[in-house]
């Protein structure tokens, strides 16, 4: 594992790094605007120094820092284009690449795990690796029975990579924080931090796309593949083709980009409500366009990586969808008193409820229409608007509070509607949220 950043000292100083370059830059900017230059343009050059510096940081490495670069690379589409243009190539990257494992280590590892003679399992192993991810990487390979399957293997020591990086990172979040606007790094980081024990373990990723498998075998819209074997740190699935969501992104056609957005959304929906799961990873890397020779409307959407899911028995909590409908209704004493029982509110917070309608309305458009396109132009606002000290929007917005319960499904939320931007999707969202959001489809005839 000589080839691979992983010793501690080394991947501490390589992060460490991080924050000395961005207050070096951060001095430099002060003398610029000192001199006469405006500040928009200096702010400018400073987030493209910084997010430079960062994404050739953190493509170097595995564990926690390659986990949170996939997590911040949906919310790409936020950042002011003449900020985002030049470096989206380099963080998208992080969706689908790292440096491979060598062979002899992935040899080892499968032979602790299956036994020496793993090669019995397969009637043939691809040592080059499909693809690489933060804590493993997936080799193609066939099964004894003429599966072709994919063979996810767990990197060494990527425990601790996992928590020293998020460690780490947790300390200069607040320097990384204007890299996206309106998002609160620091949250996010703690909550990754929380979810590392559960992604660690494959027999509970095998469980969680068991169900799921169950639940949409022979679904006309999702495809998720089944569990072939899981012994420790190795899991094995059916090997799912298709065309990954990142290169739909790119160069997809409008209709290709639309269909994979819509299902993308129902998923998001449909997901918890059937399974009682919510798939908690949704950047583009886990998730594939399944194209066949019909037309768009009935390809599919393959799902992926089932490492980090939140359980909710019920689906998605009513509330939210309680509080959409009464938000659409333009009931605003109804959506604060919703925020106050349910946490987002504290007691001693008081808060003028058309005030919080004004805030939630533009992040609801969504759900207001019956087709809706999402647009990077259309996040960069929200963003900004929420970003910006000058607006109402962002002195509401730090009143308000996230309880733990809906953590998860917040991140989850942003992220989806991130990947959604970048896709440029145009679809009928609302009718998604109508089938499958608790709460939400109750008296919306009469909205």
């Amino acid at each position: 594992m000589s080839d691979l950043p992983r010793k501690a000292v080394t991947r501490t100083a390589r992060l460490a790094a991080l924050p000395l370059g961005i207050a070096g830059r951060a001095t430099l900017g002060l003398g610029k605007r000192i001199g006469g230059r405006s500040a928009e343009v200096v702010t400018a050059e400073l987030q493209q120094a910084t997010a430079d510096q960062l994404f050739k940081v953190l493509g170097e490495l595995k564990g926690g820092a390659m986990k949170f670069g996939q997590v911040l690379s949906v919310f790409e589409a936020a950042l002011p284009e003449e900020v985002a243009g030049p470096y989206r190539a380099a963080l998208t990257k992080l969706q689908d690449a790292a440096p491979p494992m060598p062979a002899a280590s992935v040899h080892t590892a499968l032979a602790q795990r299956l036994g020496r003679d793993w090669r019995a399992n397969f009637r043939s192993f691809d040592d080059r690796p499909a693809a690489a991810a933060s804590i493993g990487q997936v080799h193609r390979a066939v099964w004894q029975d003429g599966r072709q399957v994919a063979v996810k293997v767990q990197y060494p020591g990527a425990g601790e990579a996992l928590l020293s990086d998020l460690g780490q990172l947790s300390r200069v979040a607040w320097l990384l924080g204007p890299l996206i606007p309106g998002l609160d790094i620091k949250p996010l980081i703690t909550e990754l931090r929380d979810r590392v024990t559960e992604e660690l373990d494959y027999a509970l990723e095998a469980e969680a796309q068991r169900v799921h498998a169950e639940e949409f075998s022979g679904d006309p819209d999702i495809a998720v593949p089944a569990v072939v074997a899981q012994a420790d740190q190795v899991l094995v699935s059916e090997w799912l083709d298709g065309t990954p969501l990142a290169e739909v992104i790119n160069s997809g056609t409008k209709a290709e980009r639309d269909r994979a957005g819509h299902l993308l959304a129902r998923f998001l929906f449909a997901g918890p409500a059937r399974t009682g799961l919510l798939h908690a990873d949704p950047h583009p890397g886990n998730f594939r366009l399944l194209k066949d020779d019909g037309p768009v409307g009935g390809w599919r959407l393959g799902v992926l990586d089932f490492g980090t899911v939140d359980r909710l028995p019920g689906g998605l909590p009513t509330p939210i969808g309680n509080a959409l409908r009464m938000a659409l209704a333009g009931d605003a004493e109804g959506v604060l008193e919703m925020l106050r029982a349910e946490g987002f509110v504290k007691p001693t917070i008081q808060l003028d409820p058309d005030a919080v309608l004004d805030y939630l309305r533009p992040i609801i458009e969504p759900a207001a229409v019956d087709d809706f396109h999402f647009t990077r132009a259309w996040m960069r606002a929200q963003a900004a608007r929420i970003a910006d000290p000058r607006s109402p929007a962002y002195n509401l917005g730090k009143q308000l509070n996230l309880p733990p319960d809906y953590l998860l499904i917040h991140r989850v939320t942003l992220s989806t509607i991130g990947v959604l931007c970048q896709l440029g999707a145009q679809a009928p969202f609302r009718a998604e949220m109508l089938d499958s959001l608790p709460g939400f489809a109750e008296e919306s005839s009469g909205q």
